[in-house]
């Protein structure tokens, strides 16, 4: 959520952000909706103010008729009490609304655009791979391998299902296992983490309400699935004050993940690229409120996942999104593409985005410093490895002519030793 005092000092940013975000807030509006629930609450506070004061003298005073003044002064405190509550109780829940959906301003350094076509690539590792015969793509090298079963996946679950099978899991799991490892070594905290959680999570994290669509929802327990761990991660301490010694905190995540791809039909149907359901290993850092560390933060998250991929081996590029593709929540953000030989390019496998106070100010997240002020905390998150996504790559660049798929070095020890996947 926006700091609303830095949007009553100066609208002027705000605006621009709708404006490049993409988004249809009406900020003067919001301004005066904000001045006008804090005249009433103001006049609310006086009212009861006056109202407890003359109860108290009210029993002390002698005259009948000065004492039934009183009592007629009080009875109409009272009825302008309950019409100023009334007036907060309609105003208040208007104005959350308007702030719940207003967007942060991007950082300065931000491209502006439209959308996905207002991209700017940053740089690029690794040589795309050429073949001397034809390729297969995923699908087709995992059916002649066994390591794939979208039809009995859909069978069980309709579309965007699959099995992984044999090497298949094997791999999966190779894969997440590395990053997870890679990612201790760095010093970062192993969080197993709830993949159902409370609506305040997604509400604090800002993936509610704009992005409630794509989430499945448990009504019965009134519990929603995570798309990502970066909601129960970063949420680990809402409503409480950390010290400033104990930042930053750094913390990585292996969850399931769900994601309804509402928007989605017809697009991405074929292979793992767009699924319902995935496993993710993510980095979430919490510190303190400091633009110079948060950007240095935001550099190495972006770091540790091309570290990754270095190891594996995979040509990547490294991507700034614009304003207009990188929603409400986000300061500055970063994709990370993964060259997908079937696909022509290359695709997103990671998103590394540095959200500024944005969530900790909606979940209530907080820091005291040395001097034992309190501060609202800054919060970054990135994408270690997705998967089965992820085995789109793998799969296509190491296959060899004779339909085998080489394993890469660095994965051996998580594949019994092996080589090869024949």
């Amino acid at each position: 959520m926006i700091d609303i005092r830095k949007l009553r000092e100066n609208p002027e940013p705000f605006k621009k952000a709708c404006a490049d975000k993409g988004y249809t807030i009406d900020v003067d509006h919001l301004l005066e909706m904000d001045g006008k629930l804090r005249d009433a609450q103001r006049a609310l506070q006086e009212i009861v103010t006056e109202k407890n004061k003359m109860g108290k003298t009210v029993a002390r005073i002698k005259d009948p008729d000065e004492r039934q003044q009183a009592i007629e002064k009080m009875s109409a405190f009272k009825g302008q009490e309950k019409d100023l509550s009334d007036q907060v109780a309609h105003l208040e829940p208007q104005l959350n609304e308007l702030l719940l959906n207003t967007p942060q301003p991007a950082s300065p350094q931000a491209p502006i655009g439209p959308d996905e076509s207002g991209n700017v690539e940053v740089r690029r590792w690794g040589d795309i791979p050429t073949f001397d015969f034809e390729p297969k793509d995923h699908v087709e090298l995992g059916n002649r391998l066994g390591m794939l079963d979208i039809e009995r996946g859909v069978k069980l679950s309709g579309s965007r299902y699959y099995i992984l099978r044999k090497d298949g899991a094997l791999l999966h799991q190779a894969v997440l296992r590395l990053a997870h490892d890679m990612m201790v070594a760095k010093g970062f905290e192993p969080l197993t983490v709830p993949v159902l959680t409370r609506e305040e999570t997604f509400m604090g994290t800002g993936w509610f309400p704009e992005g409630k669509p794509q989430v499945y929802q448990v009504p019965e327990d009134e519990l929603f699935l995570i798309g990502t761990a970066e909601v129960p991660a970063t949420s680990l301490y809402m409503n409480e004050i950390l010290d400033e010694a104990d930042l930053p905190k750094k913390f990585v995540a292996q969850s399931l993940c769900f994601r309804r791809e509402a928007g989605a039909a017809g697009k991405d149907t074929a292979g793992l690229y767009r699924i319902h359901q995935f496993e993710k290993v993510e980095q979430v850092i919490i510190c303190k409120a400091d633009m110079e560390e948060v950007e240095q933060w935001h550099q190495t998250i972006v770091a540790n996942s091309e570290d990754v991929l270095k190891a594996l081996g995979i040509p990547y590029r490294v991507i700034e999104i614009c304003t207009g593709d990188m929603g409400m929540a986000k300061y500055r953000m970063y994709d990370i593409e993964s060259w997908m030989p079937s696909r022509g390019g290359y695709c997103e496998t990671h998103s590394a985005s540095n959200l500024l106070d944005f969530q900790a100010r909606r979940l209530n997240l907080r820091y005291r410093d040395a001097d034992r002020k309190v501060h609202f905390c800054y919060t970054l998150n990135n994408t270690v490895i997705a998967s089965p996504r992820f085995l789109i790559p793998m799969m296509e660049i190491f296959q060899n002519a004779d339909g085998t798929i080489t394993i890469p070095e660095v994965l051996r020890p998580y594949m019994g030793g092996r080589d090869l996947i024949s």
